[in-house]
C-alpha cells in the first residue's frame, strides 16, 4: 500500500462521525428526560393502572362487572355524576366566558403593557391556588360571617344568604372554582389571541367589512376551536378537583370526587373495589374530554403558525 492511501486511509478514520468510530455508545441523551418518565410511571401510569385493575375486581381478586354495573344502577352514584358534571359544565362554561373577555381586553384593547404583565403574573398563579387555602380564603370572604358577607350586610342592607344564597351549595363550590377557571382560561387563551395576525383586519378593512363583520366573519371563526378546547379543559379540570371541594364543604356536597373519598379512606361507606369504579368512570370523563381538546386544539394550531 502507498504512502498516499495510508494517510487517505488515517484522515478518513479520524474524521468519521463518533459513532461510526465506536462500536457502541450508551444513550446518555436521555438522562436529563428520564426523571420525567421515572414519574410519570410511578404517580400516574401504574396508579391508573391498578385503578382500571381493581375496578374489575372483587374482594378475593376475581373478575366481575358488578362495580360496574353499581355505577348505573345505585341512584346516588348516578346523581353524584350528574351533580359533578353540572358544576364542571357552569364552572367551564362561566369561566370560559369571563376570561375570554378578560384576555382580549389586555391583548387587544389597548391597555397600558403593565396591566397585561400584572395580569398574566397573577393568572400563573391563581390557576394553581386550590385545596384548603382556597376554601379558607372564600369562607372568610363568603362565608356566612364574612367580610363580603358582613358589608354587604350592615353598610347595604344585603343580607346574601336570606336571599337564598348558600356557599355550602353547587353554586357556592362553582363560584369557588371560577378562582381558578378564570385564570387558567387566561392562561390558555392569551397566546391563541396574540395569533391573530394584524393582516387580516387590514384586510377586512380593505376589503369594507365593518368591525363587527371582521369579529364574526375571521376572528370568532379562528378562535372557535382554541375556545371549545379550553372549555373543555377547564371542564376536566373542575371534575377532577377534590381537595378544594373536600375542604370547602366537607362530606355535604354529593359529587364524585368526594363520594370517592368515602369509599377508600376506610369508614363505613368501605369499599375500595367501588371506589376504584368510580375512579375508573372519572377517568373516562376525563380521558375523552382531553382527546376533544387535543382536537380541537390541532385544529386551531393550524390557523395560528
Amino acid at each position: 500500500m502507498t504512502q498516499a492511501s495510508i494517510t487517505t486511509t488515517a484522515d478518513a478514520a479520524r474524521s468519521a462521525p463518533p459513532d461510526a468510530q465506536s462500536g457502541f455508545r450508551l444513550p446518555t441523551h436521555w438522562l436529563g428526560v428520564a426523571p420525567f418518565f421515572i414519574f410519570a410511571l410511578m404517580f400516574l401510569i401504574l396508579p391508573t393502572l391498578y385503578l382500571v385493575v381493581g375496578a374489575f375486581q372483587n374482594d378475593q381478586g376475581e373478575f366481575t362487572l358488578a362495580n360496574i354495573r353499581q355505577l348505573f344502577l345505585d341512584a346516588s352514584i348516578r346523581d353524584a355524576y350528574w351533580v359533578s358534571i353540572k358544576i364542571s359544565f357552569w364552572s367551564a362554561t362561566i369561566g370560559a366566558f369571563v376570561g375570554l373577555a378578560m384576555a382580549i381586553a389586555i391583548v387587544r384593547g389597548g391597555l397600558p403593557r403593565w396591566v397585561r404583565s400584572s395580569t398574566m403574573t397573577f393568572s400563573g398563579v391563581a390557576s394553581n391556588f386550590a385545596g384548603v387555602p382556597l376554601a379558607f380564603a372564600f369562607l372568610a370572604t363568603l362565608g356566612r360571617l364574612g367580610l363580603v358577607t358582613v358589608i354587604l350586610r350592615d353598610a347595604f342592607g344585603i343580607n346574601i344568604y336570606a336571599m337564598g344564597f348558600n356557599v355550602l351549595s353547587s353554586w357556592g363550590l362553582i363560584v369557588v372554582y371560577l378562582f381558578f377557571q378564570i385564570p387558567l382560561m387566561i392562561v390558555i387563551i392569551t397566546p391563541a389571541i396574540d395569533g391573530l395576525k394584524r393582516e387580516w383586519g387590514e384586510a377586512a378593512a380593505t376589503l369594507g367589512a365593518t368591525t363587527w363583520q371582521y369579529w364574526r366573519m375571521v376572528v370568532i371563526p379562528v378562535l372557535w376551536p382554541s375556545f371549545l378546547g379550553t372549555v373543555i379543559l377547564l371542564f376536566a379540570n373542575s371534575f377532577g378537583a377534590i381537595a378544594t371541594a373536600y375542604a370547602f364543604t366537607g362530606s355535604s356536597l354529593n359529587i364524585v370526587p368526594i363520594k370517592l373519598y368515602a369509599q377508600i379512606r376506610g369508614d363505613v361507606l368501605h369499599n375500595p373495589h367501588l371506589g376504584y369504579a368510580l375512579a375508573f368512570g372519572m377517568i373516562v370523563v376525563t380521558g375523552l374530554a382531553n382527546i376533544f381538546y387535543i382536537w380541537f386544539r390541532t385544529r386551531s394550531e393550524r390557523w395560528l403558525k
